[in-house]
């Protein structure tokens, strides 16, 4: 089995560099894809109130028959529960559906800026209360852009541990990134493969073929050699293997510059813009 590398965070508690997602994954099928990934090897899941799934990523790794302390287990709030009162209960729920007593990382999913009259600084002193009594062992936010963490860097005292945002050869996010590098905030990349759309560039095929592996294994090694935090989703077995199985090779520096110079942008963004984006669930 692969030894996953974990990352440090600002608290002092430890995260596994390498994860399995289920984003997107139906809840029916959810607890079969996370049995999956457990048998494989993922010590570190990542779910979300606004996935749908919690109940049935709890189901999975209680059936495991792993310790709770074995599994690295993050969610986030869902966007129409920022306000304190409407975080608390949202919170209670999503330790219920889980089945713990506490997640190891909980995050504010979205800043909406435009919303609740701009005011999230409140949404994550609810978080520090979390934090404060034990029920999630560490917190962040994910989707946040640089002004959005200086504002809880002047309001609140806690620097999240994380900020999970997007990140793939066609968005590289350095700015995001380099903000957080600088302030101890460890970042997550979601959508690492951009949805899949880079791996069919030439540059990451070429490359793919020259060291043996496939493009995504090319594209996530790429991640983690940035030190970022990666979490792929795939409900396919031998596909979640192929994910996992990222620690026998190394990317060399020209490979590394090759696969970073096809940033794009705010052009390759897949998906939406934290500064406009408002959308609460129905």
């Amino acid at each position: 089995m692969s030894e996953v590398p974990n990352i440090t965070l600002n608290d002092d508690n430890s995260i596994p560099q390498l994860g399995f997602g289920v984003f997107q994954i139906e809840s029916e099928d959810t607890a079969e894809a996370v049995s999956e990934a457990l048998e494989i090897g993922y010590r570190h899941i990542d779910t979300a109130e606004m996935y749908g799934n919690e109940k049935e990523v709890g189901e999975a790794i209680h059936a495991s028959g792993l310790d709770r302390s074995e599994v690295f287990v993050t969610s986030k709030l869902n966007n129409g529960f920022h306000e304190p009162d409407a975080a608390r209960e949202a919170f209670d729920r999503t330790l219920s559906d889980l089945g713990f007593d506490y997640v190891d990382l909980f995050l504010i999913h979205w800043p909406l800026p435009t919303l609740y009259g701009g005011d999230f600084v409140s949404t994550w002193k609810t978080l520090e209360e979390f934090h404060a009594d034990g029920r999630t062992r560490s917190i962040g936010v994910s989707n946040f852009q640089i002004e959005h963490l200086e504002r809880l860097a002047s309001q609140t005292d806690t620097v999240p541990a994380v900020n999970q945002i997007e990140v793939h050869p066609y968005l590289t996010n350095d700015a995001v990134r380099a903000y957080g590098r600088e302030h101890g905030i460890a970042t997550e990349a979601w959508s690492p493969i951009a949805q899949g759309g880079v791996l069919d560039d030439p540059t990451i095929t070429q490359i793919a073929e020259k060291i043996g592996k496939t493009e995504a294994q090319v594209v996530l090694r790429w991640h983690l050699q940035r030190s970022d935090i990666v979490f792929p989703k795939s409900v396919t077995p031998s596909r979640m293997r192929e994910n996992f199985e990222l620690f026998d090779f190394e990317l060399g520096t020209d490979d590394m510059d090759a696969i970073s110079a096809l940033d794009r942008g705010e052009d390759g963004r897949t998906g939406p813009n934290p500064d406009t984006f408002a959308y609460v669930p129905g």
